[in-house]
């Protein structure tokens, strides 16, 4: 019991989880995108995110299992299939999101070093690899180390943000420049909603950590709805500070350190600095929350027959230690060689997919659930809106992005076929054999 985790560690792992890399990396083309409303983006995303949060609370609650997402397919359902090939989209989702935060890290690391290449080496994926590198290692030590470290990381980058958000509108008002871009903005908000959906994930990987926490039902409520407020909160401030100082064109051109740029506008030298220490917080503790929590999600999986033996030992308590050297191993390989932008856009249409079918099953069982059916409905119906938002903006505006995430989905899909229909296939070989 001593082990476990309590509120304020749920609270502290699934804000970690959220607010990392995609207030740092995302930034940039939301506010390309939707402008001074970009905070009506991140607004409209985090609502849709806390309605995916109701109905996977009571989903959860009406089950005996862990496995969240998975788990609730399979009991509803009754496809295991269809189960796996979810759960290997996401874990990939989840790994193309850590390398995402690693990539945000090394870049503000770089950015505040008086020097961006040594011997040669650009210094950016070398920084992104160390920390991968470090908090793999921290994970193999345990639950309590992992629990810790998260709370103090939490603690600084949330009060760090919050600074800066509050004191950023403040100054704007007095500059008598504030604006929060309502005046007819069009669709871009729910465009720059879907496209920084990813900013919103992490919070549901707690969900298969439930063996590890106290009073899991009550836990996973309570710090769900607090950690995405918190997570919308923080958002939206940093998005209207951010427009107000900065012009369009700067956050767009220098999203990775956007922020520091526009803490320079107002805050002391020190603050600036604090910004820039806060982006590497954030980034660490998410990289740190993703880890743990993916790897127990690959060990539910095993644990189902839904990944092969060699991903980890399924009966080991806690992580499974070679999950997490693959998961970590494969987070660096993309943060080093992954096009970032198709991963996250990728992992963005996976959680606009995921977190729709979970509202749209939590709507079906309301009944069963006890649970209010407006509010997941709310959640399905953004969902259908966010999904042909964001094909249609990566097709008009990004479109090697566009054709960089069809070639993943289509990889991603014709493993999980081969995996899942591997019997039906050898079985066709085998007949195939005998008639030749």
């Amino acid at each position: 019991m001593g082990n476990k985790f309590g509120l304020s560690e749920t609270v502290s792992m699934m804000v970690g989880g959220v607010v990392g890399g995609g207030i740092y990396a995302a930034l940039g083309v939301v506010v390309s995108i939707a402008g001074p409303a970009a905070w009506t983006a991140y607004l409209f995303a985090g609502l849709i995110a806390l309605c995916a949060g109701y109905s996977y609370i009571h989903l959860n609650r009406n089950l005996d299992d862990d496995g969240a997402s998975v788990t609730f397919i399979e009991s509803y359902w009754g496809n295991a299939t269809v189960a796996g090939m979810v759960g290997w989209t996401l874990l990939i989702g989840y790994i193309g999101t850590m390398a995402m935060y690693g990539y945000a890290f090394g870049a503000f690391s770089q950015h505040m070093l008086p020097v961006a290449r040594v011997m040669g080496i650009q210094l950016r994926p070398v920084l992104s690899t160390l920390v991968v590198l470090v908090f793999i290692g921290l994970n193999l030590l345990g639950v309590r180390e992992t629990g810790i470290a998260e709370d103090v990381l939490v603690v600084l980058k949330v009060a760090i943000i919050l600074v800066f958000g509050f004191w950023g509108v403040w100054f704007a008002a007095q500059q008598r420049s504030l604006t929060l871009g309502t005046t007819d903005p069009g669709f871009s908000p729910l465009i720059g909603a879907a496209v920084t959906f990813v900013s919103y994930e992490g919070w549901q990987l707690l969900f298969y950590d439930q063996e590890m926490i106290e009073d899991s039902n009550e836990t996973l409520g309570t710090a769900t709805y607090v950690a995405l407020s918190v997570a919308v909160l923080i958002y939206v401030l940093v998005a209207i500070t951010t427009t107000n100082l900065l012009p369009q064109q700067v956050v767009k051109n220098q999203a990775d350190v956007a922020l520091m740029i526009a803490a320079g506008e107002f805050m002391p030298p020190v603050g600036v600095a604090l910004v820039g220490l806060s982006a590497l917080f954030s980034t660490a503790s998410a990289i740190n929350a993703t880890l743990f929590s993916s790897a127990l999600y690959a060990k539910n999986m095993l644990t189902d027959g839904l990944l092969p033996d060699q991903f980890g030992d399924a009966d080991k308590s806690g992580a499974p230690a070679r999950t997490v050297l693959i998961i970590g191993g494969l987070t660096i390989l993309f943060t080093i060689y992954g096009s970032l932008e198709g991963i996250t856009s990728f992992a963005s249409l996976s959680f606009i997919v995921v977190f729709g079918a979970m509202n749209f099953l939590a709507v079906r069982e309301r009944e069963s659930l006890d649970a209010n059916r407006y509010v997941p409905i709310v959640g399905f119906v953004g969902s259908l809106v966010f999904l042909p938002s964001m094909v249609y903006y990566l097709y008009t505006k990004e479109h090697a992005v566009f054709n960089a995430v069809v070639l993943l989905a289509t990889a991603v899909l014709a493993v999980e076929i081969l995996y899942f229909e591997r019997e039906s296939i050898e079985d066709g070989l085998r007949t195939a054999k005998k008639k030749l």
